[in-house]
């Protein structure tokens, strides 16, 4: 085996595959990525048994063949070289040493067997098949994922929940996470032959490699489901996925119908305000307090040590004054979603779930729970 290939071309595919390798493996082979070398193209191939990422790139390959490499050496190796480096990887026949030369530097890494590579691709059906433009894919994570839980113990909350749905008789693409503190929903026009998908949860790892992947997508996106598995293809990649087993929680139950008291204020104003005044809050709970009357909203927080702060917001509020109060690092995290001049705060009471939405845009809706303050 032996191939020449650039070290920006290399460096940019195993930017985004090797992530998927966690840095401690308790099997050897899972520490690695699969390289196979043929027709002069160069596929990188790296898992963790539940989650595959597979690129393809241009190269120069003398002699075909495939093996295994540690995939974080070989990729701090790579990002090391110089810019215009042309990187050499040699073989031979029966060797387990790969043997990596650019320039003066000369690098051996040691092989593992490409029989013990697991495969999670394997050539599953994928009944729904369907394209999503990049843009539109990336808006819907970062919509939602900020809100996915990281408590173990209710798995099914660890991920994005993604089904059809129907709002105002119209069928849309729906995407919704939540920690049971809040809740951030997401909804699209639906995509042409996704209609009748099934629901499924997408892992929060998976979420974030999707996110990575289509930072450079300038087209649409293909994605292909079945009940128990998510494949991801645009350019020269492939993400297949494993989906979490479990039923997502019943989240329109959480979603209050009655809240109608409205808030309306500058969302970026909010949010850098709510930053400033969060300043000196406890750093357990990180707790606010709003304090809402007619045009002004007074933001305040104390706590023990750091002492205290208020802040006061020109707002419109039509009812009677109420004070409520919020974890701030979640009412941050929604506030930073909303790129429009307003948003609107449907709010009931001190003790009841609050709704967020964009002034214009309601393609997003956000609820968050109160606090005692």
């Amino acid at each position: 085996m032996k191939f020449s290939i650039t070290r920006a071309d290399l460096l940019r595919s195993l930017n985004h595959v090797h992530s998927v390798v966690e840095r401690r493996n308790t099997i050897p082979i899972l520490s690695n990525v699969l390289i196979n070398a043929a027709d002069d193209v160069l596929s990188l191939t790296t898992t963790d048994m539940d989650l595959e990422v597979v690129e393809s790139v241009a190269a120069k390959v003398e002699e075909p063949g495939s093996t295994t490499v540690p995939a974080h050496t070989l990729y701090d190796i790579v990002r090391k070289l110089s810019d215009d480096a042309v990187i050499t990887f040699t073989l031979p026949t029966g060797d387990t040493t790969m043997t990596v030369v650019s320039n003066n530097s000369n690098f051996r890494l040691g092989c593992l067997p490409v029989e013990d590579f697991p495969k999670v691709n394997a050539n599953d059906d994928m009944p729904f098949n369907f394209a999503i433009p990049a843009a539109d894919l990336r808006t819907l994570i970062d919509r939602t994922r900020f809100a996915i839980s990281n408590e173990e113990t209710r798995h099914y909350l660890n991920g994005i929940y993604l089904h059809a749905a129907e709002s105002d008789g119209v069928k849309v693409l729906r995407a919704v996470a939540t920690d049971g503190h809040r809740l951030a929903r997401f909804e699209m026009p639906m995509p042409e032959n996704a209609d009748g998908m099934p629901g499924v949860i997408i892992p929060r790892k998976t979420v974030n490699e999707i996110r990575k992947l289509a930072e450079e997508a300038a087209d649409a996106i293909q994605i292909g489901l079945s009940e128990t598995k998510l494949k991801i293809s645009f350019d020269h990649i492939i993400l297949t996925s494993k989906l979490i087993d479990g039923t997502f929680p019943d989240y329109q139950r959480v979603i209050p119908q009655g809240n109608n008291r409205i808030l309306e204020v500058n969302p970026a104003m909010l949010s850098r305000a709510v930053d400033r005044v969060s300043t000196v809050s406890t750093e357990k709970t990180r707790a606010i307090k709003l304090t809402l009357n007619g045009k002004n909203m007074v933001l305040s927080a104390n706590s023990p040590d750091a002492g205290s702060a208020t802040e006061e917001l020109a707002v419109s509020f039509d009812s009677d004054p109420l004070e409520i109060g919020f974890n701030s690092a979640y009412l941050m995290d929604v506030t930073r979603q909303l790129n429009g001049e307003g948003c609107r705060m449907y709010l009931s009471d001190s003790a009841s779930p609050t709704i967020i939405q964009d002034s214009e845009d309601t393609s997003a809706l956000y609820v968050l729970m109160p606090m005692r303050v």
